[in-house]
Order: structure tokens, then sequence, then C-alpha cells
């Protein structure tokens, strides 16, 4: 069985940059390497849904209930999880850009205190107990300042879900701060690597110096 490799952070930290070299890398030094991105955007039922919500054609950000965003973007990974099993046992490494602790932080970030911990239990039970979702061996966390991705996310090109120039999650007051914050504490709880994206200054590191640092941690667990 390969390992299962989820790479996560606030929108405009990275994540596909960082999916892709880390896949690159490991097939040039000669590991069998699938890659996922989370949605799927492949016009499964789900992830046309999401790509609704996410234009607001299904509500404003406070107007649709997190569960039920939640589910959407489950049951789209509900639905690649036949190939992503098939993935895990043909190659050496899966490499996931989001996986399900995106729906943790971006829907967590809706909810505060007693509520935002029942919607993070019920929606662990949901993808990992239900859908029975492999659980990832490694996260990595590219954690960037709110301001700093926010900058990185109005410098993105043309995207296949949305025509706008940022989705109800990108466009949204102290979102991406919320959804930090939630990433930061399961980092701390469940033991991620947490990867700086922005130097000392505050602007972005070298995408290769950030490449390097993932795949220091990520070779010796494909040695293994």
């Amino acid at each position: 069985m390969g390992l299962l490799l989820a790479i996560e952070g606030i929108d405009g930290a990275g994540k596909g940059t960082q999916a892709a070299l880390l896949a690159e890398t490991a097939a040039r030094t000669g590991y069998r390497v699938a890659s996922f991105s989370f949605p799927r955007y492949d016009d499964n039922p789900f992830s046309v849904a999401i790509a609704a919500y996410l234009n607001g054609e299904l509500g404003g950000l406070d107007e649709v209930h997190p569960a039920l965003s939640a589910l959407l973007y489950a049951c789209d990974r509900f639905h690649a999880r036949p190939e992503l099993v098939a993935a895990l046992e043909q190659h050496d490494l899966v490499v996931c850009d989001r996986y399900v602790a995106s729906n943790l932080a971006h829907q967590g970030a809706k909810l505060e205190g007693e509520a935002r911990a029942r919607l993070l239990d019920w929606l662990l039970d949901v993808e990992y107990r239900e859908f029975a979702l492999p659980r990832p061996d490694l996260v990595v966390l590219l954690d960037a300042p709110a301001a700093l991705a926010r900058e990185l996310v109005g410098r993105k090109g043309a995207r296949a879900y949305t025509t706008l120039e940022a989705d109800i999650h990108e466009s949204a007051a102290g979102h991406a701060d919320a959804s930090r914050a939630i990433y930061l504490e399961l980092a701390r709880s469940d033991g991620w690597l947490v990867v700086q994206a922005a130097a000392a200054a505050g602007a972005l590191r070298d995408v290769d110096e950030i490449a390097a640092e993932i795949w220091t941690a990520v070779e010796p667990l494909l040695q293994a």
C-alpha cells in the first residue's frame, strides 16, 4: 500500500504548486506516483454542485449551512474513493491537493465553539467511518498569512469552476483567517508537518525552497 499524503492550506497558500512539485520529484527519483486534486471538478454531480456553491448560486456563505456544503465536498471524495484506493494499491505515493482537512477548516470556519466542535466530529465520522476514506499518512500544512494568500489568489488565472475573480470562500472577509486558525489547531493536535509559505519579511518563500523542505520530510517515509 502506498503512502497517502495531503497538502493543505488556505486559498492561495500554494498547495497546487507544491503538490505538483512533490509528485515530479518523487517520480524523478523513481517512485510510482499518483495525484489527486479535490474537489475533482470532473462533472460528477457533487463537484457540479460544489461549483454552484462556490459561485454563490446556492446562497451566500452565511446562507448555506456548513453541514450541507461540507457534505458536497465529502461526497465528491467518496465518488473518487475507488480510484483513490486503487491508486494507493498501485503506487508508492499518492499526493492529494486538499483532502478531508480542507472540509474541516473551511466549513468549520463558519461556526464557533461547541457548534464548530460538533461539525468537525460529524465530518470526521462521515468521511472516515461512513465513507471509509483512507486516512493520510502525512498531512503537510502550507501556512500562509491571510493577507499574502489573498494577494496570491488575485494572481490566479482563469479556473474551470468559476468565472469570478474570487469565489465565495476567497472573497469573504475573515474566512481565510478563521480557516487558518483551524488548520493550525489541527496541525498541533494531529502532528502535521507545518511548512511556512512566507519568509520572515512576509513575502512568499521561493517555491523550490519550500518543495525541498517537503521532500526532506517525505523521502524517508518512502524509503521506510
